[in-house]
């Protein structure tokens, strides 16, 4: 995008713009941000069973395959014009989101608040 921006005066497009943007803010920041949530936040207890790492990883894959869809099907669009591609970027902003709500309702569990000294 640089390249064709500076050497050729070619501006990218609004969806390149937006795929850009969530590969880097989906992709990397917010990946990152849940990594360190997981780090920070306390262990739950042996015998909490609200808290499940399968869920967390089921959350991982679908935020990661939606964010792969919504930048491969956004990249792609002057290719491949249509509806089906659209529908395609739609659901998988929705996965993105869904993917992000399932980690943080799963992640509730592990937050505590701090207990009052009596």
């Amino acid at each position: 995008m640089l390249i064709r921006r500076e050497l050729a005066g070619e501006y990218p497009g609004p969806r390149l713009v937006s795929a850009h943007t969530h590969v880097i803010l989906v992709g990397f920041v917010m990946m990152m941000i849940l990594g360190v949530a997981l780090w920070m936040f306390p262990r739950p207890d042996r015998d909490d069973v609200r808290y499940r790492p399968a869920l967390a990883q089921a959350a991982y894959w679908l935020l990661t395959v939606s964010t792969a869809t919504r930048f491969m099907t956004e990249v792609s669009s002057p290719s491949a014009p249509g509806p089906l591609r659209r529908w395609l970027t739609v659901v998988a902003g929705l996965g993105q989101v869904v993917g992000l709500g399932v980690f943080f309702y799963n992640l509730l569990p592990r937050i505590r608040s701090a207990r009052k000294a009596e």
